[in-house]
């Protein structure tokens, strides 16, 4: 099942497209015109870097065309896509296949209904948007004052946030915390504590400035 939508490489004559793993994190899959089986490379979520599955063919298949995938789809949201046909058998069922769990997220209207209110108009989801959208209703919600002023930790003012936006995007009020957390792995597979930097950031000003007082 295709993930993100598909790119055009230049460094080979090849198309790519992001996948989840079922060990965890994501994977970046080319496939050539010329050649049966794809070339499929996990993302390191130490690194940031490309690597490449033992039966990859790095000929057919260099680093630089990983690199240029991965950047090419960088930002572009998990999403059923349609459009290319993938023949299954192509493909190490151990390296690929998404896990149950993941594919009712995907599926689900919750996840969605995030996915469209954050992406921008290049199709990519867009972490600035997000973060102005939390820091804004921290600064005009009495009851994220209140939490500043008791000196509540920054990680349970921030899961505050979050729940509530969330939860008001998607008219569910039932999401659990375990529920919005796995949306938020799939929001960024290489590094999902990044995806609240700036409202991390907004936050300890909040609570500096309440110090001082």
């Amino acid at each position: 099942m295709i993930r993100t939508k598909t790119v055009t490489l230049s460094t080979i004559k090849a198309i790519a497209f992001r996948q989840k793993l079922t060990s965890g994190g994501s994977g970046i899959t080319i496939m050539r015109d010329d050649c049966k089986q794809p070339g499929i490379a996990s993302i390191s979520n130490k690194t940031g870097e490309p690597i490449p599955t033992a039966n990859t063919d790095l000929e057919k298949y260099p680093l630089e065309a990983f690199k240029e995938a991965m950047e090419l789809t960088n930002g572009f949201p998990y999403k059923k896509q349609k459009g290319v046909k993938v023949n299954e058998k192509m493909f190490p069922e151990e390296t690929v296949e998404v896990n149950e769990e993941e594919e009712v997220i995907i599926d689900s209207d919750e996840y969605n209904k995030i996915i469209d209110k954050y992406t921008d108009k290049t199709g990519k989801l867009s972490y600035d948007l997000m973060n102005k959208d939390f820091i804004k209703f921290a600064k005009s919600s009495t009851i994220v004052n209140k939490m500043v002023e008791e000196r509540k930790s920054l990680a349970s003012i921030r899961n505050y946030i979050i729940s509530n936006r969330l939860k008001n995007i998607t008219g569910n009020d039932d999401l659990t915390s375990k529920e919005l957390k796995k949306i938020v792995e799939m929001l960024d597979e290489v590094n999902p504590k990044g995806v609240y930097k700036e409202l991390n950031n907004e936050l300890k000003k909040m609570l500096n400035v309440n110090k001082r007082k």
